[in-house]
This record gives structure tokens, sequence and C-alpha cells, in this order.
């Protein structure tokens, strides 16, 4: 058994020691660094060279680093190979008080306060009195992030591209829901799987049908939004505010135009993190089910990419 670690823009110093003292009698070892790539059968991969994938002909099992396995070509594995993912019960919920505090600050003007203050000015305002939040992607963290605002008094929609059950959520499917639901929606989430057909879901004509007091929050990848749209949507005031966690650059470039943006909050990708524990235990326990035959956890469906 031979597992190999590929997850490029990160120190794995930790991550490789905790998963040896873990599988102790596994074969560990980190690209480029690796003995026999033809004795890899699982490997753990974020961002991994696209080179590397033709070098291993023993590859049964992927697993993504990360909640979702946009950061893995799909195209390049064989079609016999298995894709799985990490699904952690806490990163649902720190998304959802991420996803409240937001809607939060927006409906409250705490972004104006915030200049105000560097301005020393003493503009006192009412806080919006918008309740209709849309969420786009209804997966488990939507439907976590989905409960918490309908328990804070907000009316929650969301948009899926396949049926989903629902409780106290208006659900929207396929094209027209989404045109239907738009004009509605006062805060916008985007919490969708990056495919080819999520990229760049988030542009001038999306933009153009929401209100424009709406506000959007994207705490899903940075791909999904044409930037330029949102700055114009934001500059000719089509689009009141925008938060944003995720970028198609991380880190964002120091002279990118969304850090000075009166009407932009950025945080760094950091609206839920997973604990490394308990990635490790998921990773871990996905070894043993390939080594011993057993289905794997969270697999994927790859014809989906999610």
């Amino acid at each position: 058994m031979s597992v190999l670690v590929a997850i490029t823009g990160r120190d794995n110093k930790k991550l490789m020691a905790q998963l040896k003292i873990r599988l102790p009698n596994v074969c560990i070892e980190e690209w480029p660094d690796c003995q026999s790539l033809d004795k890899v059968d699982f490997v753990l991969a974020w961002k991994a060279p696209q080179t590397m994938w033709s070098q291993l002909p023993n590859l049964k099992v992927v697993s993504s680093f990360g909640a979702g396995v946009d950061s893995i070509d799909l195209a390049l594995l064989p079609s016999n190979v298995e894709v799985v993912r990490i699904v952690d019960t806490q990163l649902a919920e720190d998304m959802a008080e991420y996803v409240l505090a937001h809607v939060l600050a927006q409906k409250l003007r705490f972004k104006e306060f915030f200049i105000k203050q560097n301005q020393q000015s003493w503009q006192p305002k009412r806080a919006y009195s918008y309740k209709n939040v849309g969420i786009l992607g209804f997966g488990e963290l939507g439907k976590a992030c989905a409960k918490k605002l309908v328990s804070n008094g907000f009316l929650v929609s969301a948009w899926a591209q396949r049926e989903r059950k629902a409780v106290n959520v208006e659900m929207f499917y396929a094209k027209q829901g989404l045109n239907k639901m738009l004009p509605n929606i006062d805060y916008l989430i985007c919490l969708l799987p990056l495919t080819q057909e999520t990229t760049g879901i988030i542009d001038r004509t999306l933009l153009s049908k929401l209100p424009v007091h709406a506000g959007l929050i994207n705490v899903a990848r940075g791909e999904h939004v044409i930037e330029q749209d949102l700055l114009d949507a934001l500059n000719t005031d089509s689009l009141r505010v925008a938060t944003l966690d995720v970028f198609e650059q991380e880190p964002l470039a120091i002279d990118h135009p969304y850090w000075q943006h009166p009407k932009i909050t950025l945080t760094p990708h950091c609206a839920a993190l997973s604990d490394l524990r308990s990635v490790i235990e998921q990773i871990a326990e996905n070894i043993e089910c390939l080594r011993q035959g057993s289905k794997l956890n969270n697999l994927i469906d790859r014809t989906k990419g999610y």
C-alpha cells in the first residue's frame, strides 16, 4: 500500500507526520520525492501538478484535501479511479455562522460605518429592513446556512441543479427557477460546487437580475465570479455591496482593485477551515477502506464533478 501526498502551496510537514503516526504500516510519501510512482494506490491531492497523474499506473483512489474536488482535473484520471472528498460537520456550522454574520453586517451597514469611522464622520442611519436571502447551491453547507438564517428571522430561498428536500426554504431549480428567484433576493449567497457549468455563473447577466439594493456573499470559489462584471455592478450602483472570501488568485494580488473598494468586504478564505485532526481521520479511514476492499466514504459522482 502506497500513499502519495500531492498538495501544493502549503507546508505539509505536520500533515505528513500525523498521517504516518495514524498509519504506521503504510508507505506515505510527498510529491515530488516519491521513490516508486508505479506503486502508488492512493493520492491525497490539492492543486497537484497535472503532469503527475499520467505517472501513476496503479492509482485507485484520489482524495481531495478539501470539501470540493475542483482542484483536481477529473478528466486526467482513468475512469476506474474513485474520487472522495472531505466532509467536516464543524465546517458546516462555521460556514453558517460566517454567512449569518455577513448578512447581518450588510443589513446593519457595517461597511459604511467602518468607513465613516476612519473619516471621523458621525452620520447615523437605520438598518435596512431587507429579509430575503437566496442561496446558490443546497448541499450540506447550504442547508446549514439556511437553517441558521431561518432561525434568525430571514426568509430563505435556494437554487439547486436537482430537486432537494427542504424545510422552511423555498426551492428553485434549473435556469427558469434561478431567473424567477433572483429579482426577489436581498442577499445572495454563493455556495455552489465549482464545475464547468457553474464557473463564471455570477456575471453581468445574473447580477442585473438582482435588485439594486442587493448584496453578494461569495464563500464558494473565486472562479464563480466574473471579477470585472462584479466591479462594474458595484461602480454603477447596480449592486449595493459584496463580501468575498474566495478569489481567482489566492493570496489576492496586492494591486487588486478589490482591496480598497468601498463596497467590498474581504476575508482571506477563512469562512470555514477544516480541523486537521478530522481531515486526517477521514483520510486514514478511506485508506483503510481501500486496503480492506470496503466501500469508500464521501465518494463523489465524477459525472457531476461533486
